[in-house]
């Protein structure tokens, strides 16, 4: 017998609950007297909890994300959930309830359509049956928090930046789209001249979370997003912010999101803004070619740039571009050449400067990807599996499984069925977490 359907649409305790049900049925033979089991609850509380009855205990939830499987999704969804009605009942003591026409019928029509759109970041939606247009089309939700300075703008925008670096995505994916709403409701009200910095706060934050969107493998909302921050940046008439909006486009773009041509293509088109070669984008360029097998020419850009870094390259202004990048595209582009030493030099910069986990074990994986080159596949394989199965799994994101399967296509085609090669495909199969 099935259990009774959800409508995922009556309130956002009913989609918090269709969601459960959606994690649990994903894990075999998990019905709700197991999981009662392991939550140490009555199954009848998980009942009323999936069917939108009753509100779980804020206590309870990290264990139900754990027992449910849902890589953090449950624990970042009900956080999104609480702080939007903590949002609305401060409006409400403040005597600002009834002007939002959505509340004066009692309904939780806010709350819910944000939730949706959180959902929609992690591209859950479509798995539940819910229909709804993406979050990038319905800015113009209303969290009903005071207006902020530029200045803290500002701000936010360093404090994601530095969230992404440190943080599992599914969690900077909630505290992102909530300064996105709030953002895009300050611009429609925002002066002509405040109008202009915003649509710079916009930029960056779209920017960061079609990062974010890339890591968690959603790469056609990454797209989308990307536009929205290429349309922000341009409205703002920023030309840096311009050109960095398109380096970050262009440099994840490597990462499953894109064929390496069309990064090219990318990196071509954003170069024409500027007169001056661009250091980002010739990291980017370099590793491109070196995707497609042309390893002399990918040798000559990483020349270059490092000619023009040796003139001193100044960091952009928030704190996306470090020299980091340098030392990484080193690591890539001389592994993938068979140029072990250049490529352990690179590798120690890489790991001596790093700001995140991300860099250094793709590094790792570097020195793998060289070892298969020159030709030891058994000992490359076991190197990359030993590196990705060190991981957690909220760390094991797009970027990082897209760096092992270079290692994987390196090996020759009449060796692709050694068991070393066997065993490391194993270890890439597990797709990518949404983070927890």
């Amino acid at each position: 017998m099935s259990a009774d359907p959800i409508d995922p649409h009556a309130s956002p305790w009913h989609l918090f609950g269709a969601v459960m049900r959606h994690c649990r049925e994903s894990r075999p033979n998990l019905g709700l007297r197991r999981a009662a089991t392991q939550m140490y609850t009555d199954f009848s509380n998980l009942a009323k909890w999936e069917r939108g009855e009753r509100v779980p205990p804020p206590d309870m939830i990290t264990r139900l994300d754990q027992v449910y499987g849902a890589h953090g999704i449950l624990t970042a969804l009900y956080d999104t959930l609480e702080r939007l009605h903590a949002a609305e009942s401060q409006r409400s003591k403040a005597g600002t309830y009834c002007e939002n026409s959505a509340y004066r019928n009692g309904d939780d029509d806010m709350e819910r359509r944000a939730a949706l759109q959180f959902l929609a970041g992690l591209g859950t939606l479509s798995a539940l049956g819910v229909s709804s247009e993406p979050l990038r089309q319905l800015l113009d939700l209303s969290l009903g928090h005071e207006h902020r300075s530029l200045e803290d703008w500002d701000r936010a925008c360093a404090d994601h930046l530095h969230a992404l670096r440190t943080r599992p995505p599914a969690q900077v994916a909630t505290d992102l789209l909530i300064d996105l709403y709030a953002l895009r409701r300050q611009l429609d009200a925002a002066t002509p001249a405040d109008a202009i910095e915003l649509q710079r706060s916009m930029a960056v934050l779209s920017s960061i979370h079609a990062i974010v969107l890339t890591y968690l493998d959603d790469h056609g909302m990454a797209i989308r997003w990307w536009r929205t921050a290429r349309q922000a940046a341009d409205t703002s008439g920023d030309l840096t912010l311009r050109l960095l909006v398109r380096c970050e486009e262009a440099g994840h773009g490597l990462y499953g999101q894109r064929s390496p041509q069309a990064v090219l293509e990318l990196v071509r088109r954003a170069q024409q803004l500027t007169r001056e070669p661009d250091v980002d984008l010739m990291t980017t360029e370099a590793k491109a070619l070196s995707m497609l097998g042309r390893n002399d020419q990918a040798l000559d850009t990483l020349h270059a740039l490092q000619a023009i870094a040796d003139r001193d390259v100044v960091p952009d202004a928030y704190g996306f571009w470090t020299p980091n990048r340098i030392y990484f595209t080193e690591s890539w582009v001389y592994a993938a050449a068979g140029q072990d030493s250049a490529a352990e030099t690179a590798r120690g910069n890489v790991l001596k400067h790093n700001r995140s986990y991300i860099h250094p074990v793709n590094a790792d994986l570097h020195r793998a990807l060289c070892t298969v080159v020159q030709g030891g596949i058994d000992e490359g394989m076991h190197q990359a599996a030993t590196t990705i199965d060190a991981l957690k799994p909220s760390q094991r994101i797009r970027h990082i499984n897209e760096t092992g399967h270079l290692v994987l296509r390196a090996v020759p085609q009449d060796q692709q069925d050694r068991p070393s090669v066997a065993e490391f495909r194993k270890v890439l199969s597990l797709e990518p977490v949404r983070g927890a």
